[in-house]
């Protein structure tokens, strides 16, 4: 098969929504159609049943959350899609974030009763940013929420986006009977099926079908009737090349839990979202079909598989082919890598990979050479950009409980905080961890994964810190002076480069003041950006 019909072939997109309102659900749903599980089991489950298969760390299966992005692909109507399931809590927004660099297009997940939520809007204007295209998925329709008309108008003022209705709900909760489909003028009426597939698509001859009264009695079908043709009046016709750019967002109806309305969206998808599209470096764009491979680690992941203590690097391929035991050039270590065991996921199953295609994500065995953003190249010299770094809001000083487990403790640091859960800073004398966070739950995660993965036991104690700014000076003396006046607030991020920990708006003001020739910097990636 040529490159080019290998990257038709492919949809590469990420779920994201606020906490609970239903990702992980539609994810395991979308693959029960895929064929790729047989049976889905949902994310709070009893023990006895099955866990979600994209959580697959024990936090995430002990919680009901998903705390790390997991990849997952499978083919379905000769297209093969690579699904990134995301975490919703804000305090896992930078595992989001980062995963939204490495995706196509987005579906969005809302929950019919609350509505548009907060972290809806800010996943939402990374979104805009970007101009990725997104869908939205209205989910539990079957409990009782608020009404169609005013969730599209919501989702239209809170998101900043038009929308265009696909499919519409008849009734809602108790009420809600299934969903007629305003492209192909089908009908779908709802039966609950939690964990097997359910195929009651009934064709009828448009609304005026006398069928469609005996299905569903003469309210629901006088309401829908006239819910459709107010839709047809007022609403814009669904433009293709509108949601390409991301100013149009289609919207489908359905109960992810009962396998309701999935299978639309999925049909729908493949029809309308994009296939793998190029992406930015700091020389050039990258289109997927230039012939030489180019790719980039939008994730980084320690100990997938408990049994053995492997560490893997998330690569989305933006170009050519990539091919198992063939050398890459690493560009920011300057050095040849070549992978003898790349891997695709199903969650934390793995297989083996020998090539696989613009859009595709593969998981590299990684011995400590790359960080979140690296690029790998067949030789030429680029940087993907527009990954992002984000300034930590919460700082805790990490104490090792159990004297006996050091090494263990410092091994199990460094690599989670290169996998991005958090950030570690290093202040000296005495070697004092300071472990930064956008979020109160990240601590949690570092303590149960420390112990769960490392066998190490520690806790944190309050520091005096609001505020991480790394620091650059005009000459090397400049900066030396600097660190010197201030050695109690300096720290070195893993990478060795300073940082200022300020307990205040004003020390940062205060010491601006005083050494001019000091920069301060949001993030770590000031020397890219500038």
């Amino acid at each position: 098969m040529s490159l080019q019909s290998e990257i038709a072939k492919r949809r590469t997109f990420g779920i994201i929504s606020h906490p609970d309102a239903g990702k992980t659900t539609l994810t395991e749903k979308l693959l029960l159609f895929g064929g790729a599980i047989q049976k889905a089991g949902a994310v709070k489950s009893n023990k006895a049943d099955k866990a979600a298969t994209s959580d697959f760390m024990e936090i995430e299966k002990q919680r009901g959350i998903s705390v790390a992005t997991s990849v997952m692909g499978f083919e379905y109507l000769n297209t093969k899609i690579n699904i990134l399931d995301t975490p919703g809590h804000k305090d896992f927004a930078e595992d989001t974030y980062r995963t939204l660099t490495a995706v196509d297009s987005v579906i969005l997940v809302v929950d019919c009763v609350k509505g548009v939520e907060e972290q809806t809007k800010k996943l939402m204007q990374v979104c805009r940013m970007r101009h990725t295209p997104v869908i939205v998925f209205v989910n539990k329709m079957d409990r009782e929420g608020k009404d169609p008309f005013d969730l599209l108008e919501e989702i239209e003022k809170e998101l900043n986006i038009s929308t265009r209705a696909l499919s519409w709900p008849i009734g809602i909760g108790g009420s809600f009977k299934g969903v007629y489909q305003l492209n192909n003028k089908a009908l779908n009426l709802f039966s609950a099926s939690k964990k097997h597939i359910a195929d009651d698509s009934i064709a009828i001859n448009g609304l005026d079908d006398p069928k469609l009264e005996e299905l569903l009695g003469q309210r629901l079908t006088n309401k829908l009737k006239d819910d459709v043709e107010l839709i047809e009046t007022v609403a814009e016709p669904f433009d293709r090349d509108l949601y390409l750019s991301g100013y149009l967002a289609p919207v489908f109806f359905g109960s992810a839990i009962n396998n309701f309305g999935v299978q639309e969206l999925l049909e729908t998808f493949i029809k309308i979202a994009p296939s793998p599209q190029g992406r930015e470096t700091d020389t050039r764009k990258i289109e997927p079909n230039e012939n030489k491979f180019t790719g980039f680690i939008f994730k980084i992941h320690a100990n997938l598989d408990p049994n053995h203590r492997d560490r893997i690097a998330f690569c989305r391929i933006c170009s050519g082919t990539f091919q198992r035991n063939t050398f890459y050039q690493h560009n920011r270590l300057n050095k040849k890598l070549k992978f003898a065991s790349p891997t695709s996921f199903m969650a934390d199953n793995k297989s083996l990979v020998e090539e696989a295609f613009p859009g595709d994500v593969v998981g590299l065995y990684d011995s400590g050479n790359f960080k979140i953003g690296d690029t790998l190249t067949e030789g030429e010299s680029l940087q993907f950009i527009g990954i992002p770094s984000f300034s930590p809001e919460i700082f805790r000083e990490l104490e090792n409980s159990d004297p006996f487990k050091t090494k263990q403790l410092e091994k199990g640091i460094h690599q989670l905080s290169d996998e991005g859960v958090a950030q570690l800073f290093i202040q000296n004398p005495g070697n004092r961890k300071i472990i930064g966070t956008v979020g109160e739950l990240q601590f949690e995660v570092i303590q149960f994964r420390l112990k769960n993965e490392y066998g190490a036991s520690c806790h944190f104690r309050p520091v005096n810190i609001s505020k991480a700014k790394w620091i650059s000076a005009t000459t090397p003396q400049e900066l030396e002076k600097f660190t010197r006046r201030y050695a109690q607030k300096i720290a070195f991020d893993k990478e060795n480069k300073p940082v200022f920990l300020a307990s205040s708006a004003w020390d940062i003001e205060y010491a601006a003041k005083e050494y001019p020739a000091i920069t301060f910097h949001e993030t770590s990636e000031w020397e890219m950006l500038s």
